[in-house]
This record gives C-alpha cells, sequence and structure tokens, in this order.
C-alpha cells in the first residue's frame, strides 16, 4: 500500500466539516468534496466511531499504515 496521506492533505479535504463526526460522515464528506482516492481510503481504513476533531483523525491515519 502507498504511504498515507500527509495531515495536511485530509485536513484539506475536510475543510468544513463539524465535528464531531462519524467516520461514514468523514468519508462521504471527503468524497463529495473531491478528496483522492488515497484520502478516502485511509478514512475508510479507521475505526468506526465518532471523531472529535482533526487532531483525533490524523492519529488515525497515521496508525493505519
Amino acid at each position: 500500500m502507498a504511504d498515507n496521506p500527509s495531515f495536511i492533505e485530509v485536513q484539506k479535504s475536510l475543510a468544513g466539516i463539524g465535528y464531531p463526526a462519524s467516520k461514514d460522515d468523514l468519508v462521504k464528506y471527503a468524497q463529495q468534496h473531491g478528496a483522492e482516492e488515497g484520502i478516502v481510503q485511509a478514512l475508510q481504513a479507521m475505526p468506526d466511531r465518532e471523531y472529535d476533531g482533526p487532531s483525533g483523525v490524523s492519529k488515525e491515519i497515521t496508525k493505519t499504515s
């Protein structure tokens, strides 16, 4: 698998989303806002739970490598 997207890439794709947000909400938002496939895949690989903010999302994405 390719390297995971950077924190900045992910946060650009999720700019404007309201937190807390579920994994499904994050994936749908990224898809609807034209996120690259690697970002969508990284979000889909995260545990299915609610995320309180960008730092929680970034922690999970860095773990899923």
